[in-house]
């Protein structure tokens, strides 16, 4: 997709993994964000990798990373954030970036068409995901224009909810289907990454 750069958050502490980076755990043999990167690739005009620490574990992916500008690991809104500064930096004609986190590894194949769709249909500002009746505010489609504003959200208020900052603009929900699998089922826990497994293996090939 022309003008919409792709920004993977990978920008927090995985906790509940027991530490490290959730897009380098493995199914099925594979880093999920090998996954990720599959799936989103055809559908952007680029990638950038939101990560803090040293960017160097990414290098073999040969992406951008951009880490956060606000200190202590501020949750996914400052990395929101590090990706429209990338893009206004970098990369001028670009005028949306679609987020998706760093743990999702069936993420929809026509995720940035269906979220533009949704989007312009409703005259919105944003766009956010939701499946089975649950919204997943950390994968968005966030236009670049809106930078300053959320810029002065993050820095200047202090403001690290996404929910608080999306509630001030136009926000409309673009509904996925979750059939054969929740395509934003995120594997934050070990418990997850064993049910990663196994929906890799009932998908098959259509995974």
């Amino acid at each position: 997709m022309r003008n919409v750069l792709g920004v993977v958050l990978a920008g927090g502490l995985a906790r509940r993994m027991g530490g490290g980076d959730k897009g380098l755990k493995t199914i099925g043999g594979r880093p999920i964000l090998d996954r990720i990167l599959e799936r989103l690739r055809p559908q952007v005009d680029g990638i950038v990798i939101n990560a803090n620490g040293d960017p160097e574990r990414f290098s073999p992916y040969g992406l951008p990373v951009a880490g956060d500008a606000v200190e202590g690991f501020a949750g996914p809104l400052a990395g929101v954030l590090a990706g429209l500064a990338w893009a206004r930096q970098n990369r001028p004609e670009i005028t949306d970036i679609v987020t998706v986190p760093s743990d999702a590894p069936f993420l929809p194949r026509d995720l940035v068409a269906h979220m533009i769709a949704a989007r312009d249909a409703a005259k919105a500002d944003l766009a956010c995901a939701v499946s089975a009746g649950q919204a997943h505010p950390v994968v968005g489609l966030w236009p670049v224009r809106l930078y300053e504003d959320l810029h002065r959200a993050v820095v200047g208020e202090g403001i690290r909810k996404v929910d608080i900052w999306t509630g001030r603009h136009r926000l409309v929900h673009a509904e996925f289907a979750v059939h054969p699998v929740d395509p934003f089922f995120n594997a934050n826990t070990p418990e997850d990454l064993a049910e990663a497994e196994r929906l890799l293996a009932r998908l098959g090939d259509a995974a």
